[in-house]
């Protein structure tokens, strides 16, 4: 592991020394992260510098350069500190925890919540990093839904992967159609409607498929479709890997 990893394994899970130098601290690392993420909550990603977050505490930046060595550190802190533990599933009065399935559906619409409230997440979890014992759990919670169920480690990993991939991809597209109250399937079928009213003779399948749609008139089909779908391409591999055991 290089010096940066480490010191980011450092800064995500401990332990967590104070300043040898200089006056007494007056921050800490979940005060610094909570100041990241009310600027990228309310701005984006991108606005947030060292400056940004000194300037938000009433600090100098290099006060903040004694506990976070740059902005790449710093949002770790905050996707640490936005996602946090996963909830433990709530249960309805007098029902057990519920299976596999249940858990997952669960699981993701938790995860779908989490990602629209702070959407800039999307952008800071691109590819390989150092995570921290928060986000590790949910991949835990997820992982751990599917004991028993007969699918290997690495498949019951994949399914989690799918499931997350799902929920980042709805989440992008509602905050391209301005956030968590955008709708953006009434937008693009607005978009669809107008170019098939003019050229719908060349799609006719499509055409068809727009009308019935449009008949539905309900919201959210596409998070929900891709979630049940996923959710059963899943039960359709555990009962054939079940099957497949029987004597």
């Amino acid at each position: 592991m290089d010096g940066e990893h480490a010191e980011m394994v450092r800064l995500l899970w401990g332990p967590h020394s104070r300043p040898a130098r200089g006056p007494r601290p007056t921050l800490d690392l979940p005060r610094i992260a909570r100041a990241g993420i009310e600027i990228a909550d309310a701005e984006g990603l991108a606005d947030v510098s060292m400056r940004r977050v000194a300037e938000r505490l009433g600090v100098t930046k290099m006060a903040l350069y004694r506990y976070v060595p740059g902005k790449a550190q710093l949002v770790a802190l905050m996707v640490e500190a936005a996602i946090g533990p996963c909830p433990a599933p709530a249960p309805a009065p007098g029902r057990p925890r519920g299976g596999w399935r249940e858990q997952l559906e669960a699981w993701a619409r938790q995860l779908l919540a989490l990602f629209l409230q702070h959407s800039w997440v999307l952008a800071a979890t691109v590819g390989p990093r150092v995570q921290g014992p928060g986000e590790l759990s949910w991949l835990e919670r997820a992982v751990s839904a599917l004991d028993g169920t007969g699918l290997t480690g690495a498949e019951r990993m994949d399914a989690a992967v799918l499931l997350v991939g799902h929920v980042r991809g709805i989440t992008q597209q509602a905050h391209a159609a301005g956030g968590p109250t955008g709708d953006p399937e009434a937008q693009l079928g607005a978009i669809l409607g107008d170019l098939i009213q003019s050229h719908g003779e060349s799609y006719p399948a499509l055409t068809a498929a727009f009308a019935s749609a449009a008949e539905s008139d309900g919201r959210d089909q596409a998070w929900e479709f891709g979630l049940q779908r996923i959710l059963d391409g899943l039960a359709a591999l555990i009962d054939r890997r079940a099957a497949s055991h029987q004597p």
